[in-house]
């Protein structure tokens, strides 16, 4: 009785907030429509011309619409959770976070706050009773009393849930069994929805270690390690938003760069950002990312492709092609570049005077401290500009010195004349000769003087920093010195081949993209429209670690959050295996590592199922662990041909439909494959499939067909997995990733199908 007392005073006040809102927006229309108006008349006045009081109010509209905006959106489930919380010497306060602050302006009272406001962290990360959170001016003690959720069908409040005193709601698999486990009720109805084709905002649902991540210290690099399922890009984004938040002063959604791993994931993600709030945030892709600020355009050889022909290819150069790969991505290349722009410093440390006729403005040994010791901070081209403004300041100086030098030797000339000639009109004359002589030379020191300086840098020159890096493979000398003998000869050679060969061919390979930031980073400087205040790198265990070398020089203060999980590092042969040589290797130490273990896609067999696969590599993470989320055991299939295959498929799609979900993909090893899994099913299924295709750009998610490599960071109802036999999924460590990831994209249902023998990666599973 007690609850459904309280669950109607909540209903009563929804009732009162959207009463209150529905007033709200109608003010809010009216001032819009109002400024509207003037700005219009604003417009006409200004005939186009520059006006502040215009300027100011487009400002103003801007405000009052994305305020209008977030009224209306907020309107149908204004707030996800209350909490009662009392500060020490005040009375106790009921507190209502949703999605957006929204307050009243007439009388200052937050009638919602904001999920990301100081307080709202009592929800997320605080235990009934004594509980504290940090505020601008301070830490604020108190008694937090209740902490309630609501759970809403079609914008009416159908249930409350009051957490209990520090509730840890997530079981271990290790205690799986015991009956007296805490299951979060909440939780468990938000994750049995069907997923959908964009990532969702999880406001209502943040973790407690989620929480800590997203609320951590802004100017620090952070790593998160997170189990298949964690949310870490969830997680990532919603950072985001309120580092956003916290910063608003600072920093606004232009100074952000998101990287993602692929088109179709920037896709998939795309509406969440927006969904919080946040816009004009950048989001890329390493590639483009990099042919952006290196300003070029070619064909691009992406990861994804390069792989597809690792896993594809039996051919024998595929141990130059995934070595050089390698080279190409560890620090030890970054030895060889700087090794590299030594040589080419050494080269453009090669200084003269700067004269002008016989005359010595600036000295080389001045020009040679400056450029190698006093300014090697900076990159080689700004060291030129930055000598050549500081010479400008003193070049007048310079000049009258000269000038000085000029008139002494013509007095001490005009002297010797006066006393080694006899007065006269001879004597006038050459006097005359001297000064005109003087007047002259002078005039011809000031006007060859600019020339010759700005001759000296333009002959000095800036260097282009794109032809560096293929004229380090080009001049065989140079190379061999650079390299200092750390490549194989044979690997050596094949690099030049192959990168000379691209050259010509106006391609370039992924994996040169680093190296050429690097250069241009080192000769021109990083562009200042691509400094960002933070950068996210979500899937980093498929970065390799001279790409998060060049990176760092983009993020202003090193302020990073890197995501992802070595168990799906599927580009084994480039890719980072340890976090620990990141921090220690590109980071020098100063990097927070943040683990997140929980896993909340998955129900508890499907993600016990890919835990044995996860168990078999090499890198010995601890397994996911699952939240506490019952669903059917993962089967493992045989089919006979595929007529049978695409038979099953067919009820299987019955079965997931007459369970209210949508989502299935029929998941490939390869491209190659998957085109063949589509010409099958396009002959032989009832239900229609898409086949998904490096460089996708959208993704609808109902029916698909997708390669192994390309499922990264996506979810799905129900996954099929084609032809898990042992040809297909060998005992190679490539292998159990690409399966682990595979493994790990199902919500709710999973199936397994092998022809022949069934792949020894699951011997386990289908004998017990």
């Amino acid at each position: 009785m007690e609850k459904q007392a309280e669950l109607q005073l909540e209903r009563k006040k929804l009732d009162d907030t959207k009463c209150w809102i529905e007033h709200k927006i109608d003010s809010i229309e009216n001032d819009k429509d109002g400024l509207q108006k003037k700005i219009s008349e604003l417009k006409k006045a200004s005939h186009g011309s520059y006006s502040e009081e215009l300027e100011t109010n487009l400002k103003l509209y801007d405000i009052v619409y994305k305020s209008l905006s977030n009224y209306k959106e907020a309107y149908p489930e204004p707030y996800f959770s209350r909490i009662d919380f009392r500060e020490y010497r005040k009375e106790k306060e009921s507190y209502y976070i949703g999605k957006f602050g929204l307050g009243d302006i007439e009388s200052g009272e937050e009638v919602v706050i904001d999920w990301r406001a100081p307080i709202a962290d009592l929800y997320y990360s605080g235990s009934e009773g004594d509980s504290y959170y940090t505020a601008p001016i301070g830490v604020i003690n108190g008694d937090l009393s209740l902490k309630r959720r609501f759970l809403y069908n079609e914008a009416y409040i159908k249930d409350i849930f009051d957490e209990g005193i520090n509730n840890i709601i997530i079981r271990s698999l290790e205690d799986a069994s015991s009956e007296n486990a805490l299951v979060d009720e909440f939780l468990r109805i938000n994750l049995e929805k069907s997923t959908g084709n964009k990532l969702k905002d999880v406001v209502a649902t943040i973790q407690k270690e989620q929480n800590a991540i997203i609320r951590a210290e802004k100017n620090f690099p952070i790593i998160v390690q997170g189990s298949a399922g964690s949310g870490k890009t969830t997680v990532a984004l919603h950072r985001l938003a309120y580092l956003l938040y916290r910063h608003k002063n600072k920093i606004s959604g232009e100074d952000i760069l998101v990287l993602a791993p692929n088109n179709l994931f920037l896709d998939y993600i795309s509406e969440l950002l927006p969904s919080l709030g946040v816009d004009k945030v950048k989001q890329s892709t390493f590639e483009q990312i990099s042919l952006n600020i290196l300003g070029i355009k070619k064909k691009v050889v992406t990861k994804d492709k390069k792989l597809s022909l690792v896993l594809e290819s039996d051919v024998e150069d595929i141990k130059y092609i995934t070595n050089s790969s390698r080279v190409k991505g560890s620090i030890v290349f970054k030895t060889i570049l700087n090794r590299y722009i030594q040589l080419l410093e050494r080269k453009d440390g090669n200084i003269k005077d700067i004269k002008v006729e016989d005359y010595v403005l600036f000295e080389s040994k001045e020009i040679k401290r400056l450029f190698l010791r006093d300014m090697s901070n900076l990159p080689i081209n700004k060291r030129k500009e930055e000598i050549k403004r500081y010479f400008t300041l003193k070049l007048k100086e310079k000049i009258n010195d000269i000038m000085g030098r000029i008139d002494f030797f013509y007095d001490y000339t005009i002297a010797r004349t006066k006393k080694t000639m006899e007065d006269g009109i001879e004597r006038r004359k050459r006097i005359i000769e001297i000064y005109d002589e003087r007047d002259e030379k002078k005039k011809n020191i000031k006007r060859q003087a600019k020339k010759s300086f700005e001759s000296y840098f333009i002959n000095w020159g800036n260097l282009d920093s794109q032809g560096l890096y293929y004229n380090m493979f080009e001049n065989e000398d140079i190379f061999y010195e650079a390299t200092a003998d750390k490549i194989p000869k044979a690997l050596g050679e094949y690099m030049k081949n192959e990168i000379l060969k691209n050259k010509e061919e106006n391609v370039i390979d992924s994996d040169d993209l680093a190296a050429m930031l690097y250069i241009k980073f080192k000769i021109e400087g990083v562009p200042e429209k691509y400094k960002f205040q933070h950068v996210v790198i979500d899937e980093a265990q498929d970065y390799s670690y001279f790409q998060l070398e060049a990176l760092k020089n983009i993020a202003k203060g090193e302020s990073f959050t890197i995501v992802g999980d070595l168990g799906q590092g599927i580009y084994y042969y480039k890719g980072i295996d340890s976090w620990t040589s990141v921090i220690k290797d590109v980071f020098n130490g100063n990097c927070s590592y943040m683990p997140l273990k929980q896993s909340y896609r998955s129900t508890v067999e499907i993600i016990e199922f890919a835990n044995k696969v996860l168990k078999k590599q090499k890198n010995n993470l601890d397994p996911a662990i699952p939240v506490l989320r019952r669903g059917k055991e993962p089967k493992v299939i045989k089919f006979q041909n595929n007529k049978d295959f695409a038979n099953k498929i067919d009820q299987i799609v019955k079965e997931v439909k007459e369970l209210g979900k949508s989502s299935i993909a029929i998941v490939g090893r390869t491209y190659k494959e998957c085109k063949k899994i589509s010409d099958y099913m396009k002959k032989y299924s009832k239900n229609s499939w898409d086949l998904v295709k490096d460089g996708d750009t959208s993704l609808k998610i109902e029916s698909i067909i997708i390669p192994s490599y390309m499922t990264k960071g996506l979810e799905f109802d129900c996954t099929v997995v084609y032809n898990c036999n042992e040809d297909n999924y060998t005992n190679e460590e490539i292998d159990k990733r690409l399966l682990y990831v595979v493994l790990t994209r199902a919500l709710h249902l999973e199936y397994i199908f092998y022809n022949g023998k069934v792949s020894p990666l699951l011997e386990e599973q289908v004998l017990k």
